[in-house]
């Protein structure tokens, strides 16, 4: 029998909006000249990818739906749902969710889908509104959970709780918390680190509701400089198609130049800006002082090539 629970996104957009109203008002009567703020058409921009980003949901849930529901029905284990089981499936929700948002960000193929929601240069509610059009690439990550007899449905309810939770880490508005909850929770500060196009921010900070997983596995980053939002070779247009397609466009050309087989799946399913090495830059350059070296890193130098191109 399919577990009866919430629909949680739906619950929550009054709340959406409400915050999101508030937020802009205090930039009204509180103006921040460091803080990235609002711009109008950057915020119209961010809603219309939320919203394009629920019709497409709809479409790619077909075949996701389908595929869940049959290896439930192969697997053996069934997962009851109660209390404190539904907690234990959100933890894990949460851990499968790192490696996917991990994967997202180191493969390129995968990042051309993610990419969208950090393409903003602005920083606030609006920008958690920013969801890719793409979203059929993270289905695979979550299928242990299924395997191991959580219905698709309660799936459905951890995933929706973890992006409701997320909404409200997407402000310059909320400073550092006390240290018990940013040691373990995602926050507003930990967040602001994850969208930050420094090269010392660059792929951090990747976990949903915890920030445990980014402690445990290594991609832990404080905030310790103001973050310059965005991406390391910013888009400039507000065209919602653009912002959801730009970087497989982007593969797509890289693809056609390529010259080899190996170069082209390396184009594909290597990190973003990934260089094959008879381009790479030569290995016995003196090392750079710390500072230099977090501003010029590779990651940072290819990830721009990439979205340059873009």
């Amino acid at each position: 029998m399919e577990p009866n629970l919430p629909d949680v996104v739906l619950w929550s957009i009054p709340a959406f909006v409400l915050l999101t109203v508030l937020e802009m008002v205090s930039y009204r009567l509180h103006p921040d000249d460091e803080a990235a703020g609002y711009d109008a058409k950057d915020a119209a921009t961010s809603v219309t990818m939320g919203l394009g980003s629920l019709a497409f949901d709809l479409l790619w849930k077909i075949p996701v739906v389908a595929i869940y529901a049959a290896l439930y029905e192969l697997t053996p284990l069934r997962v009851p749902v109660l209390w404190w089981t539904v907690l234990l499936m959100l933890l894990a929700q949460d851990f499968l969710y790192y490696w996917s948002h991990r994967g997202h960000h180191v493969i390129r193929i995968l990042w051309a889908c993610h990419v969208v929601h950090h393409s903003s240069r602005k920083f606030n509610l609006t920008t958690a509104l920013r969801q890719p059009w793409t979203s059929l690439t993270s289905w695979p990550f979550y299928l242990p959970l299924i395997a191991l007899g959580v219905h698709p449905a309660a799936l459905a309810f951890c995933s929706s709780a973890n992006l409701v939770y997320q909404f409200w880490v997407h402000t310059e508005r909320i400073d550092k918390l006390p240290r018990p909850f940013e040691y373990v929770l995602n926050t507003p500060s930990h967040h602001r680190v994850h969208h930050a196009s420094q090269g010392g921010y660059l792929d951090r900070n990747f976990g949903g509701i915890l920030i445990v997983w980014d402690r445990l596995f290594g991609s832990f980053a404080a905030e310790t400089e103001r973050p310059v939002f965005g991406l390391t070779k910013n888009i400039t247009t507000h065209n919602p198609f653009r912002v959801a397609t730009h970087e497989y466009a982007a593969i797509a050309r890289d693809v056609r130049a390529a010259a080899t087989w190996g170069e082209r799946a390396g184009r594909v399913f290597r990190g973003p800006g990934w260089q094959p090495s008879r381009t790479a830059g030569a290995a016995t350059t003196p090392a750079a002082p710390v500072q230099q070296r977090a501003a010029t890193s590779p990651a940072v130098q290819q990830r721009a090539a990439t979205e340059q191109a873009g």
